[in-house]
C-alpha cells in the first residue's frame, strides 16, 4: 500500500511516519461513536473531523447554555441564546470545517437501548460525557461487543485518560470497580475547570484514537494523569483485575441491569431531566405549542426543540419525549410542572 494516494488536505498528516498514507486511508473507513459533545467531546469532534475520519456519530442529550462557552469550543453565543441542542450546534460548526467526514447527530439520552443501536458496527467509542453512570454503561457495552473505547475525565486543571482494548488490557471496572457515591468526586461545578485542561485531555484522547483507528501498534495499557497548571504528567500502569466483574466475570450490570430512573437531577445545574416511559409516542409538538399559546405562555421553537417558561421554570421538550425542567432539583416538582403544562 506504499502507493496509496493522499488528498492534498491530509498530506502533512500522512507524512507522519507511524500513520502514513496507509493509516490515512484507514481513517477514512472508520466509524466512531462520540458520547457527549460538550467540553471534551467538542475538542475530540474537531480533531477527528480535521483528521478525516469516515463517519462520526455524535450523541448528547443537552442544550447549549452561556456557561458552556468558555470551554466548549463548538458553540457560539447564538447557540446559547437559542438554546440549540448541542449535537445540532456541533454539527453546524463541524460542517464549516469541511472535509470528507460524515457527521451524524443524535439528540438523545444514551441509555442501554440507544447504545445498542448506535454502537452497532462502530470501530471506536470516545468518552466526551460528564457522568460516571454513562461511562460504566459504555464500558459494559464495549467489553461485551469487543469494541475499543477511550475513557477520559477532566475537572479543575487536570484529568485522566485510559484506553480500553477489551481482551487485551484492563477495562474501566478493573481500575474503578464501582461508581463512587454521589458527592465523593469533585465536579466542574464544585471545583471549576479551565479550558486548557479540557484541551490537553481531549487532545491526548484524540491522539490515542488516531493510533487505534489508523492501524498502528496499539497503546500500552496505562492510566494517564495530566495537570496543565502544575505541568505534571504521570503514567500509571494498570493491570487487568482477576476479579473484575465486567471483563473477567462477564457481568454487564449497567448494560443489562434495571432501566435508569426516568427522573434525574443534573449535578450542579438546578435542572431535572425527565425521560418518557418506554414505548411512549413522540410528543405532538405542534399541538403542545398551540395549547401553551392559548394559555398565554410564550413558546420558542429552536429547531426540533420546544421551549417555554411556566411556574417559574424553563422547560425544554425534545422530539424523543425527554424534557429538561430548569430551576429545581426536586424531581417531583419537575414532574408536576411537566404534567401540568404538557400532560406527560
Amino acid at each position: 500500500m506504499t502507493g496509496t494516494p493522499v488528498e492534498p488536505r491530509f498530506e502533512r498528516q500522512a507524512r507522519f511516519g507511524p500513520l502514513g498514507p496507509e493509516g490515512q486511508a484507514r481513517l477514512a473507513q472508520r466509524r466512531v461513536l462520540l458520547v457527549g459533545c460538550g467540553a471534551l467531546g467538542g475538542v475530540l469532534a474537531q480533531w477527528l473531523t480535521r483528521a478525516g475520519i469516515g463517519e462520526l456519530l455524535l450523541v448528547d442529550r443537552d442544550i447549549v447554555e452561556e456557561s458552556n462557552l468558555p470551554r466548549q469550543v463548538l458553540f457560539e453565543a447564538a447557540h446559547a441564546t437559542a438554546g440549540t441542542a448541542k449535537v445540532a450546534a456541533a454539527a453546524e460548526t463541524l460542517a464549516r470545517i469541511g472535509g470528507p467526514t460524515r457527521v451524524i447527530p443524535h439528540a438523545v439520552h444514551l441509555n442501554a437501548d440507544q447504545l445498542l443501536e448506535l454502537g452497532a458496527g462502530v470501530d471506536l467509542i470516545l468518552d466526551g460525557t460528564d457522568n460516571m453512570a454513562t461511562r460504566y454503561l459504555v464500558n459494559d457495552f464495549a467489553v461485551r461487543e469487543h469494541i475499543p473505547w477511550i475513557y477520559a475525565g477532566v475537572v479543575s486543571s487536570g484529568g485522566l485518560v485510559l484506553p480500553v482494548r477489551p481482551g487485551e488490557g484492563p477495562c474501566l471496572r478493573c481500575v474503578f470497580p464501582e461508581p463512587p457515591p454521589p458527592g465523593v468526586l469533585p465536579t466542574c461545578d464544585t471545583a471549576g475547570v479551565i479550558g486548557p485542561a479540557v484541551g490537553a485531555i481531549a487532545s491526548m484522547q484524540a491522539g490515542l484514537a488516531l493510533r487505534l483507528l489508523g492501524g498502528a501498534d496499539p497503546p500500552d495499557a496505562a492510566l494517564l494523569d495530566m495537570d496543565v497548571w502544575s505541568g505534571s504528567v504521570r503514567r500509571l500502569a494498570v493491570p487487568r483485575s482477576e476479579t473484575c466483574p465486567c471483563c473477567q466475570q462477564r457481568r454487564f450490570d449497567f448494560l443489562e441491569g434495571a432501566a435508569m430512573d426516568e427522573a434525574v437531577s443534573l449535578c450542579g445545574r438546578n435542572t431535572v431531566q425527565l425521560l418518557p416511559p418506554p414505548g411512549a409516542p413522540a410528543p405532538a409538538a405542534d399541538l403542545i405549542e398551540a395549547n401553551l399559546r392559548s394559555a398565554g405562555i410564550e413558546v420558542l421553537r429552536a429547531g426540533p426543540l420546544l421551549r417555554f417558561t411556566a411556574d417559574a421554570h424553563r422547560v425544554t421538550l425534545f422530539p424523543d419525549g425527554r424534557a429538561l425542567v430548569e430551576g429545581t432539583e426536586d424531581t417531583s416538582r419537575a414532574r408536576a410542572v411537566l404534567a401540568r403544562w404538557v400532560g406527560a
